[in-house]
């Protein structure tokens, strides 16, 4: 059975950084698209960025030209790079096939806070 694994959140000032990992075990993520998502105080999870097994990245016009995804087939794990954050970007954020395919069973998830 596939098992997600997010880790790398925590808490950072306004305009700092982070990088979020998402491992997966059970199965070759080489061969799945990938998003992340998150999932903020009092709303619904929503679509972050995605990526193709080839490395073509989509992003939510919210996070674009801050965030960047990539993923390491070798290591089976995706990574979500966070630059110039913002406390709108405070959330639960999740690891998942991206929303055209069946999503796996989601992980915990890892806290990211930004605030001042």
């Amino acid at each position: 059975q596939v098992r997600l694994v997010e880790s790398g959140g925590g808490f950072v000032q306004p305009g700092g950084s982070l990088k979020l990992s998402c491992a997966l075990s059970g199965g070759r993520l080489g061969l799945s698209s990938m998003a992340w998502y998150r999932q903020g105080p009092g709303k619904q999870r929503e679509l972050v960025a995605e990526i193709s097994p080839g490395s073509n990245s989509n992003y939510a016009t919210s996070v674009k030209g801050r965030f960047t995804i990539s993923r390491d087939n070798t290591k089976n794990t995706v990574y979500l790079e966070m630059d110039s954050l913002k406390a709108e970007d405070t959330a639960v954020y999740y690891c998942n096939r991206a929303p055209t395919f069946q999503t796996f069973t989601w992980g915990q998830g890892t806290q990211v806070t930004v605030s001042s």
